[in-house]
This record gives structure tokens, C-alpha cells and sequence, in this order.
């Protein structure tokens, strides 16, 4: 069912020797959603997808991936989740049907079937041209299409995807986050996207984690984050509006209005750029007003911040809260 846990990290860490890798880490992943996280190299992501797998078990806690216990059933696990590493292998001297094909029958399917299954495959990710061509030639984004057809083969309940658009071009990243989108909205296949990339993890992912150090600093998404982290669940508007001879807008224009227009926090202003941070959107009444009282509005608009505003809170030593 929508909404169900697929994936649950419950007090995990994971230490070796004296290093943690992973500390405390509480995590879920609903069922049809693609979650991205989120860190720096050595944060603790690829750790974590490790335990998911079961080549690896936590000192602490427990793992489930569709309500199965990853450290004790790992096999039963594998049998339901796909994983594509950075650099996937390939037989170089085997075409790209004769590898699918390969990896089919390592997954007990019947070779008719497998045959069917991989030219079926071959074509959703758009490698139809090449299909006989030997995937020694392929060019890095080619690798991880195929590499994603080869996910698919065994038909997975989740795919687990570690640093899968690193030394891609940006047309071959575009495909490949387009197939991403795919499979969820038309499969409705889990995804976690495990990744340092910001932008492409924006793209395509509903709730962002981010790692630093072995933890997990925040979680969900990208709205909700900002108002919690940045806004601290305030509206910021930003507007500029053309001075005339006779007026200029200035802060205490604001505060004077804040007479009658309530929710007006406190207000900023640099070469004419006026950040307005309410307590809820007065937008409409900000600009019914500037432009009533005589001004030229140029622009409005309310401050929307991105992945990048809010990974770098946490990289700046920002506050998270306990998971």
C-alpha cells in the first residue's frame, strides 16, 4: 500500500573498531517514493547502503526492507532489491543482450524468457541501437542505462542507486533522472538515490536526508525543510519598486504599514532590494498597498530556497534535530 514503510533503519550504528560510521540513525522510506541522501563523501551513505543489503551488519539496531530483517534474512532481501554501484561491471567482450542475458539466468530466469525480457528491457532505457554492440565501447552514461536495465531484470520491489549520475554527461544525466521518474510514476517502484550531487537529487527525489559525519541531520522535503531550517516556518518576500521624484520606499514604509497589515516580522533592504519576513504571506496585500500608495512595483516574489540553501545551512555548522 502508498505510504507504507519499504525501508526502515531503527537505531542503527555501525561502528568499526573505534570509528563510528553510522550513529543512531533513524530512517524510513515510504513504498513508491524516491528518497535522496544526501553528504559529502565519508558521511556515512555508502555505510548505509551496505546494512540495507545485508553485506554488512550494524552493532546496534535493525534493518527492514519490506518488513524483512536485512541481518538475519539477507538473501530474502536481495531477492527484492536492485543496486546500482558508481562503477557497475560489465563482461567488455559481450554485447550488451549476451550481459542481460547472463544476468537473467544468474536470476533463474528461463532463457527464452530471458531473452525476451532483456530486448524488452534494452528498449525501455533507449539502448535499442547499440544492442549488440560490446558494452567495452559504451560511454559511461551508455554503462548505467544498461546498468538500470540490469537492475530491472529480476522486476525489484526497490532500487538502491549510489552516486548513479557521477561522470555522466549532462544530456546522459537528463535520460537517465528522466528513467528514474519513470519507474516510479508508471512502475511504482521505491527508489533510493544516494548522492552528492545536489541538483540532480532536487530533480528527482520527494524527501532528501542529510548525512554529515554518520548522522543523519535532517529529513524530508525540500519545502518543509526550509521553512524549519531557513524561514523557521515564516514567509520571506522579496520585491524592489521604482522610486518616483516625489517617493521613495524605504524600511520605515513598512513598519508604518505594519499598522494595519499584520504579520510583518522584520524587514531588510540593500540597493533597493527589500526582504520582507512575515509570519504568514501578505504578499497580495504588500502589493495592493505599494502600488495604491503611488510606487511602481517592479517585481514580488516570495523566496523559495533550494537544496543547496539548505545543504549548506547544515555544512555551515547549521542546527539539526534529533532523529
Amino acid at each position: 500500500m502508498p505510504g507504507q514503510p519499504i525501508i526502515e533503519l531503527l537505531n542503527i550504528t555501525k561502528k568499526y573498531g573505534d570509528f563510528t560510521a553510522v550513529d543512531k540513525l533513524n530512517l524510513s522510506v515510504e513504498q513508491g517514493e524516491i528518497f535522496g541522501l544526501l553528504g559529502p563523501n565519508g558521511s556515512g551513505k555508502s555505510t548505509t547502503i551496505l546494512m540495507l543489503l545485508g553485506l554488512t551488519e550494524p552493532s546496534t539496531g535493525e534493518v527492514r526492507v519490506c518488513g524483512i530483517n536485512s541481518t538475519t534474512n539477507p538473501i530474502e532481501v536481495k531477492k527484492r532489491v536492485g543496486y546500482l554501484p558508481e562503477d557497475i561491471g560489465f563482461y567488455d567482450d559481450h554485447t550488451a543482450l549476451e550481459n542481460l542475458v547472463y544476468s537473467a539466468r544468474l536470476n533463474r530466469i528461463p532463457r527464452d524468457e530471458a531473452q525476451q525480457k532483456a530486448r524488452s528491457l534494452i528498449e525501455r532505457v533507449g539502448l535499442s541501437d547499440v544492442i549488440n554492440k560490446k558494452t567495452g565501447k559504451f560511454s559511461k552514461g551508455m554503462r548505467q542505462r544498461l546498468g538500470l536495465a540490469d537492475v530491472l531484470i529480476k522486476e525489484p520491489e526497490i532500487i538502491i542507486l549510489d552516486e548513479p549520475t557521477s561522470g555522466i554527461d549532462p544530456r546522459g544525466v537528463r535520460d537517465f533522472l528522466d528513467l528514474i521518474v519513470e519507474l516510479r510514476d508508471e512502475h511504482g517502484i521505491s527508489i533510493l538515490f544516494s548522492s552528492h550531487d545536489l541538483q540532480h537529487v532536487q530533480q528527482v527525489c520527494n524527501r532528501i536526508g542529510i548525512f554529515m559525519k554518520g548522522k543523519l541531520l535532517a529529513d524530508g522535503d525540500i519545502r518543509s525543510l526550509s521553512e524549519k531550517f531557513l524561514t523557521k516556518g515564516r514567509y520571506l518576500i522579496e520585491l524592489k519598486a521604482d522610486n518616483t521624484a516625489e517617493k521613495t520606499l524605504t524600511p520605515s514604509w513598512f513598519r508604518e504599514i505594519g499598522k494595519n497589515i499584520s504579520g510583518i516580522v522584520s524587514v531588510t533592504e540593500e540597493n533597493n532590494l527589500f526582504r520582507v519576513l512575515a509570519a504568514y504571506d501578505i504578499s497580495v496585500e504588500i502589493s495592493k498597498k505599494i502600488i495604491k500608495d503611488g510606487y511602481n512595483l517592479s517585481f514580488l516574489n516570495k523566496k523559495e530556497y533550494g537544496i543547496e540553501a539548505i545543504y549548506n545551512h547544515f555544512i555551515e555548522g547549521g542546527t539539526a534535530y534529533a532523529n
